[in-house]
């Protein structure tokens, strides 16, 4: 530690005697020190002619901005080349883009400074400033060779900045295809264009908002791009969730502010006219492929596993089946890790409708520059997939170096740089071939290229060049009937594009979609909009747009949850609360009722189950579902039993046929009143004391009357009633002096004779 100390000290000393010795002898600092610092801006607007002849000047128009904080005096443009000659599409992929090299010291493209190759400016370049530039360039300048190839070429700025000599400051640099004579063969290009737009409908005719109408005008970037099918051929790429939102939009629509305020939405007339127009384009002959139902993100779904992986099936199965004639391509867009074996394999199959005919897309960035399937014969190949049931999948893989753009970095959109770029790649390819058989190349943007649509359009345009064939995919197709095959790329663990909050909240949505279709009687009753706005969630047009994309998810998972709160448990609130359901709980067993109520506009199969908060003596018999009809109630009979007194606090929760809890659950106050163990104790005592001493009375007075049986007193008040006992004759006959009859105590005489209990009678 005191060693390194001593370094540093003596490390600043000598810095603070360079200095000091440059300000006593007046020394200024090398140039390189502020040009390294300072930046200007070049840009290439317009390159012409695309592939000069030898011996046709060339063109080159642009602007330089000043984008640092000092002003250039003695600004200029110069024309720069770098002569080597490039004959392959991998001599192009070679060029460095020099972007660990200070500006002052790349030498890859030298500078013209004879005849009309550079442009002075009258006035310094002061910051934020800009100028344009128009330089032309004789053949003869550039110092080439007459030989077919492509060569790296472009505009340097030099200036001067404040104490320092002048230095090259800025640079752009563009390919420059050279054609001496016709190319030996053609090169049919299919270019893809993509049709794409994040969700906005919320369901039915609520958007969230109008950006869809505002891309769909001619000046948005659909319009744009829809514009290319008019004069070229071109095959589609588009998410079917798309059209069915602009078909929704030409019918009316509406657009849901904060609040939950809505106005109406202003594109109709806009979406009316982009539908027109994209059928029209499909009756010219270009092909559509239609993606999986909202374009999901496929690896981020593979990788979180159930339940959201099997949604990449649902939306390849809702594309095979969308209604959209005449006939489409059903297709699948990898790029990037997504485009691994593993993701591959299952997205490529597995679904309702799955074919041989479906298309697979994958880009050739997938791979490493080394790993790279070679494309200059054949676009298709058999890609090695052991993961899946098919040990390989037919694949359509796009040359992505026809859109990579020039050589510099940042320079893949521009219009002007993927123009030349894809000129001479395909020029080289075209030079390649020995025979007459043409070479096949597909032309597929990246996933978030070309925004406005512009360096799309320079694509579009080039299909002009004379060595290019326009075609489309399902002819690239066609001409490769045994193509070779190639391994995948090779991928991270992780490849998913969408965070995890917004594969939470599909979770949420998709959980509430499920227990909607498994309430419903008839599970295809669950409305489309539902599973549709669930693989909306999942898309890949979300990248960019979180907070739309956790809106979206959240709108529509309260839409749900609307529909599974109107199956409810009836509960009358109290002065506008909700309370608990009281009910009363007599005996070791008994009953109370509790009502379901269904709200919905379907029918629906629906159980109950209660479970206790508070005890585990509370025992509930299972309850049968039951079908309800819209507009329906069900009051059925709980059937419950409590070991103890007490209050019981449960819940009661309304379930779908299969177990699924709809919605939320009600708490019930169960009063349990009833004996226990020893009051059935005494009540048992009591009734044996009861019944006991009644026998022992009872066998009393038998025995007794066994033992006595000639007793006068029991003869006398216990008659036998067939044979009862001889009148007494002793007693004299007395008569009522006021009637005349026979008093009580006295029987007539004839009596004894006619008794019909003497032994005689």
């Amino acid at each position: 530690m005191f060693r390194r100390r001593l370094r540093l000290s003596a490390a600043a000393g000598a810095g603070l005697l360079v200095v000091a010795c440059a300000a006593f002898f007046g020394v200024q600092p090398t140039a390189a020190a502020p040009g390294d610092e300072l930046t200007v801006d070049v840009s290439i607007d317009s390159f012409a002619p695309v592939a000069p002849k030898p011996g046709n000047p060339v063109v080159i128009k642009g602007r330089v901005t000043n984008t640092s904080s000092v002003t250039f005096d003695e600004p200029q443009a110069l024309a720069c080349i770098d002569r080597t000659r490039l004959a392959s599409s991998a001599d192009i992929a070679d060029v460095s883009a020099e972007q660990d090299v200070a500006m002052r010291d790349r030498d890859s493209c030298a500078n013209l400074t004879d005849g009309t190759a550079f442009q002075p400016f009258e006035q310094p370049l002061a910051p934020k400033a800009s100028v344009d530039f128009t330089l032309t360039v004789p053949w003869e300048q550039w110092r080439i060779s007459d030989r077919t190839g492509a060569y790296v070429v472009g505009v340097v700025f030099r200036g001067q900045p404040p104490d320092s000599d002048r230095i090259t400051i800025g640079r752009a640099r563009t390919l420059m295809p050279v054609i001496s004579e016709p190319l030996p063969r053609k090169v049919k290009t299919a270019l893809v264009i993509p049709l794409r737009h994040r969700p906005t409908q919320l369901g039915g005719s609520r958007f969230t908002n109008d950006s869809l109408a505002q891309s769909l005008s001619p000046t948005g970037s659909l319009g744009r791009l829809l514009a290319l099918g008019k004069q070229h051929t071109v095959s589609w790429l588009v998410d079917p969730a798309m059209l069915d939102e602009v078909r929704q939009m030409a019918k009316g629509y509406e657009i849901v502010g904060a609040g939950g305020q809505t106005t109406k939405g202003t594109g109709q007339a806009t979406a009316a006219a982009w539908l027109k127009e994209f059928e029209a384009s499909r009756i010219r002959g270009n092909q559509v492929v239609l993606l999986p139902y909202g374009d999901p993100d496929v690896a981020g779904l593979l990788d979180s596993g159930e339940p959201l992986k099997k949604l990449v099936a649902q939306a390849r199965t809702t594309t095979e089946r969308y209604n959209l004639a005449p006939a489409f391509t059903n297709g699948l867009w990898l790029e990037g890790g997504a485009a691994a074996s593993r993701y591959l394999a299952a997205a490529s199959g597995g679904f309702a409708g799955a074919t041989d005919q479906d298309l697979n897309l994958v880009s050739s960035s997938s791979w490493s520059a080394d790993d790279r399937p070679a494309l200059t014969k054949n676009p298709v190949y058999d890609v090695i997939t052991p993961e899946g049931p098919n040990r390989s999948v037919r694949t359509v893989i796009a040359d992505s170096a026809l859109t990579s753009g020039g050589p510099d970095a940042d320079s893949d959109d521009s219009p002007v740089q993927v123009r030349q770029r894809f000129a001479a790649e395909t020029a080289l390819i075209a030079a390649e071939g020995k025979g007459k058989n043409p070479a096949t190349v597909v032309a597929l943007p990246p996933r978030g290229w070309d925004v406005e649509g512009q360096a799309t359009a320079a694509l579009a345009g080039s299909l002009t060049l004379p060595w290019i064939t326009a075609t489309d995919v399902a002819q690239a197709v066609a001409s490769t009937p045994r193509p070779p095959t190639t391994k995948a790329p090779a991928a991270p663990k992780s490849n998913g594009g969408l965070t995890g909050v917004q594969l939470d909240g599909i979770k949420q949505l998709d959980e509430a979609i499920t227990t909607m279709q498994n309430l419903l009687a008839n599970p295809d009753d669950l409305p489309q909009v539902m599973p549709q706005a669930l693989l909306r969630s999942t898309s890949t047009s979300w990248r960019g747009f979180p907070d739309e994309a956790r809106y979206f998810a959240a709108v529509e998972l309260g839409s749900v949850n609307l529909q599974l709160n109107k199956v409810h448990l009836v509960n009358n609130p109290v002065n506008g609360e909700r309370r608990e359901i009281k009910v009363n709980l007599a005996g070791s067993k008994g009953t109370f009722p509790l009502t379901i109520t269904n709200s919905t506009q379907w029918s629906v199969r629906v159980g109950i189950i209660v479970t206790s908060a508070n005890r585990t003596d509370l025992r509930i018999e299972p309850q049968q579902s039951r079908i309800l009809a819209a507009g329906q109630k069900w009051t059925p009979r709980i059937n419950a039993s409590a070991e103890q007194n007490g209050l019981i606090r449960a819940n009661a929760q309304v379930i779908t046929s299969s177990g699924r809890p709809v919605g939320d659950s009600e708490e019930l106050l169960i009063q349990a009143s009833q004996y226990g163990s020893v009051g059935w104790v005494l009540v048992g005592a009591a009734c044996a004391l009861l019944f006991g001493t009644s026998f022992v009375r009872i066998y009393r007075r038998i025995r007794t009357e066994r033992r006595s049986p000639s007793h006068p007193t029991t003869e006398a008040t216990t008659p036998d009633p067939l044979h009862p006992a001889p009148l007494d004759t002793s007693t004299d006959t007395t008569t009522d002096t006021t009637t005349g009859d026979p008093a009580p105590d006295e029987l007539p005489e004839a009596s004894l004779t006619e008794g019909v209990g003497s032994k005689d009678g």
